[in-house]
């Protein structure tokens, strides 16, 4: 593609070169540069792109995208000055790979809770339909049924761009993506064309990263304030921060909830450990899932569906027919009758939305243990708040670790242990090695107990230092039960 192509309406503030030259690629990485790319230097929070102009040109960098030019420039290679290069890269990137999000249907889902699982159901119920469907996830990205790794929530502008442009080469007439704050912050959506996004809740979470929980608000806010007027914008009406999402979007507005007053509304009629029968609209559906949460997320499935064109008749019947995701409220069976359930909550609020399910379900029959630890490097204020809520709404809790990353395991069950009060301390053990506290947890537990094994969910992998190490707690539980 020739570079005033690319460069397209983000005009330079400053041009050295010819920008009649073709580009064969474009880069933020200076080890992934081949002959003809051109490389954006990105200022990050661990390094700054423009230390590695010269890398990349010695890599074959035909041109750079830059704030500050080189001391010294050279003459076969072209030079675009920007205020902020996070601020073309996307819009860049999503020329050069054809500009995949006019070529389908996006639809985007951000908030603390949630997203994967709408964005994951979206994908399986409009694939039911007979449609060509993308997804781009925490778990895992598609590209109809071509799975690709996912290293993030959300990819670089690139990466992303390049696997959107995949889908729509391949046909794909709908993609699902989660929205995290991270990427709204950095721009890595930037040049994309939503047709709908998705909200579905705010508590506390990636404070480490905001600073306070009103930027990390603001961040998903700017996602709706972005979305053009032929969009949609749905959000969870239940939410204290719901309607804040709309204030200021040219989209359509719509809401969701599963108390009453809204366009798309649901409660529950019946519920058990292996689904529910729901009233959604004024039609009853059964679903294989579990807890108000859930009812809360396909209610979002629903409403979207609808909104993007789908029956509303057809889309329930596809519906009563979907898995949950991966670690998102899995239960597990022991043939002793002992359920253990792996739930990826990893913040206070999906904690006490998981146990509060389980607490619903169980009512007095039976005991309630959970196993739950906090990553380390990461938002050091929730630990405590984890750890009372696990308290407060279970039998017996055992404080383990997560994904200590840099930090010592025990010093972050000692931030955890600050949230228990005096008087719940016997109801708590610390057992730092996580798979012996699952096994403790399932062998202490009684036929009809749960335990709950929250944090982790979907992952396969432990991370100690820099290492990851093969660790799955679905694993983990069907050794002790015995079972495939």
């Amino acid at each position: 593609m020739k570079l005033e192509q690319l460069i397209g309406s983000n005009k330079p503030l400053q041009v050295e070169g010819d920008i009649c030259k073709e580009v064969t690629g474009i880069e933020t990485d200076s080890r992934r540069v081949k002959e003809g790319t051109l490389f954006v230097a990105m200022r990050g929070t661990q390094t700054d792109g423009h230390a590695y102009i010269e890398k990349a040109i010695e890599a074959g960098a035909s041109v750079i995208v830059c704030e500050t030019l080189p001391p010294v420039t050279k003459e076969h290679v072209t030079y675009l000055k920007y205020e902020d290069t996070s601020t073309v890269v996307g819009p860049m990137a999503t020329r050069y790979y054809g500009d995949p999000t006019k070529r389908m249907k996006l639809v985007g889902v951000t908030g603390t809770n949630g997203k994967t699982t709408i964005a994951t159901l979206l994908y399986h119920l409009f694939r039911r339909m007979g449609f060509k469907c993308g997804l781009c996830s925490t778990v895992c990205n598609y590209i109809d049924g071509k799975a690709i790794a996912a290293e993030c929530t959300t990819p670089d502008p690139i990466t992303l761009n390049r696997l959107l442009g995949e889908m729509a080469d391949e046909g794909c007439q709908f993609a699902f993506m989660e929205v995290s704050s991270h990427s709204v912050v950095q721009k890595r959506i930037g040049g994309l064309h939503f047709t709908g996004g998705i909200f579905t809740n705010l508590t506390r979470d990636h404070l480490d990263y905001h600073g306070t929980f009103e930027n990390y608000r603001d961040a998903k806010k700017t996602f709706f304030d972005i979305l053009p007027q032929n969009a949609f914008a749905l959000t969870n009406a239940d939410d204290r921060n719901g309607l804040t999402m709309l204030q200021n979007t040219k989209a359509s507005r719509q809401t969701y909830s599963i108390r009453g007053g809204a366009d798309f509304q649901a409660k529950i009629l019946e519920e058990s450990l292996e689904g529910m029968n729901l009233l959604m609209n004024g039609e009853e559906v059964y679903v294989r899932f579990v807890g108000r949460f859930n009812v809360s997320n396909l209610l979002a499935v629903y409403g979207a569906a609808v909104l993007l064109g789908a029956d509303k008749r057809e889309t329930l019947i596809h519906l009563s027919a979907l898995q949950p995701v991966s670690g998102r409220f899995e239960a597990i069976r022991s043939p002793q009758g002992l359920t253990a359930i792996v739930d990826y909550a990893h913040t206070p609020d999906a904690l006490c939305n998981v146990l509060d399910t389980i607490r619903e379900i169980l009512g007095k029959k039976g005991q309630c243990w959970t196993v739950c630890g906090a990553g380390g490097n990461r938002d050091k204020g929730k630990r405590p708040l984890m750890a009372k809520e696990a308290v407060k709404r279970s039998e017996h809790v055992i404080l383990t670790s997560d994904n200590p990353r840099h930090e010592n395991p025990e010093e972050i069950i000692n931030d955890m242990w600050q949230g228990v009060e005096p008087e719940d301390q016997n109801k708590v053990l610390r057992i730092t090695d996580r798979k012996e506290a699952i096994r403790t947890a399932c062998t202490l537990a009684r036929t009809g107990d749960v335990v709950l094994v929250a944090g982790k969910g979907h992952e396969d992998y432990q991370i100690i230092g820099d290492v990851k190490h093969h660790f799955d707690d679905h694993e983990v539980i069907r050794e002790i039960f015995g079972i495939n």
